[in-house]
């Protein structure tokens, strides 16, 4: 059993900052790769950022350059860091991590989600 839970979100404004937990626990082995998301109102669910277990960070159009995520192995923990924040930027953040349990087992498990608001 895994349980992956974010913590962070808020309610912030435009310009500001905020910074994401996402900390996975439970039967892990080990952690792969590990992925932010968020799902807007009424919008579909799109990808804003992963990090590999080596630590090479990729990022969607709208997160580079305000936006920086990174990971501690040891606390199988991602975070994401937000810089500039926009209106649009207001959406529901999901964490999903790509674990291998202790029975070599690979699975993605994702979080609940943390609520994200940005007021212009």
């Amino acid at each position: 059993q895994v349980q992956v839970v974010e913590s962070g979100g808020g309610l912030v404004q435009a310009g500001g900052s905020l910074r994401l937990s996402c900390a996975a626990s439970g039967s892990i082995f080990s952690t792969g790769a590990m992925y932010w998301y968020r799902q807007a109102p009424g919008k579909q669910r799109e990808w804003v950022a992963t990090i590999t277990s080596g630590g090479s960070p990729n990022y969607a159009d709208s997160a580079k350059g305000r936006f920086t995520i990174s990971r501690d192995n040891a606390k199988d923990t991602v975070y994401l860091q937000m810089n500039i924040l926009k209106a649009e930027d207001t959406a529901v953040y999901y964490c999903g991590t790509d674990v291998r349990d202790v029975k070599g087992y690979n699975y993605r498990y994702w979080g609940q989600g943390t609520q994200v608001t940005v007021s212009s």
